[in-house]
């Protein structure tokens, strides 16, 4: 098990020219390290890897996520040059539930939804047998007006829900359920999805992945699984909330929308877009949901991003998600390593 305590007190200082502090005081994260000049010998991101990395985990295990400002990555070109030089293994968005453009080598737009509508928090392809261990995230352009990427810590989250929620849902799991148009319709299609037009590969990927997988005679599928509602740090052992529930059920949506698709599936509940039950296929109360919604709301951080802004984010740790925003907004994001549940599993005392 990672030694946080012992891993940050031995960290080397970090060089003049940078500041430490974090963005909220009150909930003591995202840790801020930020770059005063750029001018010659300034520290640069590489550097600070390559010289610092022992810090950087520990911090980023106990903060759960660092903000890199004045660093100066601005461009794809020079988020794609530091991803190249960290010489960690990436990973694709395949399975991924956002609508999203690959813009090559494993780097993507951050979530393409429209600007007006904000995007749960969420941890990375929690509802998946494999997700991402971290998130970076690169400022090209900030909008506006919005557009923060709000983030919660999952540890906090965990402990502020009641009792009976967080028992009930470690209980029965969550059972996640997707419908993937062939093409032509609302939402991602299947082939976007998992970035392939061969059924046979959806197929494979799905018996892989433990995901039940039914074609539908318009061309679409309908995926289902069942995952864990919490789930243990691989290097921390720390227990975190981590699971989508709340984004997947159809409640999500404004008031209107919803009654208007329940009133539209009633009886029919299986053709919906995507939906969350209990992993034993009870409804999820909806009180159940709106604890967790109130919850995240109070213990979210948000910043304004700043052009040149790097966050790196813990993907088990720190739920993540965007704020509504006007203007042009372009985040990019990449994926590191995947960590397997089985990686994650660990019995609750």
């Amino acid at each position: 098990m990672y030694d946080m305590d012992t891993a940050h007190e031995n960290a080397n200082v970090l060089p003049a020219g940078l500041t430490v502090g974090v963005v909220d005081e009150q909930r003591a994260f995202p840790l801020l390290i930020e770059r005063a000049s750029s001018g010659a010998g300034a520290c640069s991101l590489n550097e600070l890897w390559d010289n610092y990395r022992e810090y950087l985990d520990a911090s980023l295990y106990r903060t759960g996520a660092i903000l890199f400002r004045g660093f100066g990555v601005s461009e794809q070109t020079t988020f794609a040059s530091l991803i190249a030089h960290l010489k960690e293994e990436m990973m694709n968005y395949v399975d991924g539930n956002s609508p999203r453009t690959k813009l090559g080598s494993n780097i993507y737009t951050s979530t393409e939804y429209p600007p007006e509508f904000f995007i749960s928090l969420h941890n990375e392809l929690s509802y998946a047998p494999r997700w991402p261990e971290r998130l970076l995230f690169c400022c090209v352009e900030a909008a506006s007006e919005g557009g923060e990427t709000p983030l919660v810590d999952g540890r906090a989250l965990l402990a502020e829900l009641p009792a009976e929620v967080v028992e009930e849902f470690r209980r029965r799991g969550v059972k996640y359920l997707r419908n993937l148009h062939g093409g032509k319709g609302f939402g991602p299609s299947w082939q976007k999805t998992f970035e392939t037009d061969d059924p046979a590969a959806v197929e494979s990927y799905a018996d892989n992945c433990g995901m039940n997988l039914q074609w539908m005679e318009d061309g679409s599928v309908r995926l289902t699984c069942v995952r864990p509602a919490t789930t243990f740090h691989p290097k921390t052992g720390e227990e975190v909330w981590f699971n989508q529930a709340d984004q997947y059920h159809p409640s999500t949506h404004p008031p209107a929308v919803y009654q208007a698709m329940k009133a539209f599936f009633k009886g029919r509940e299986e053709k919906l877009p995507q939906n969350a039950t209990f992993g034993d296929d009870t409804p999820i109360p909806l009180e159940y949901l709106e604890v967790i919604r109130e919850q995240t709301r109070r213990l979210l951080v948000k910043f304004r991003w700043q052009q040149g802004d790097l966050l790196l984010v813990d993907n088990v740790l720190t739920a993540h998600g965007r704020m509504p925003f006007k203007g042009t907004r372009k985040i990019l994001v990449a994926m590191t390593a995947q960590t397997a549940q089985r990686d994650c599993a660990k019995e609750i005392a």
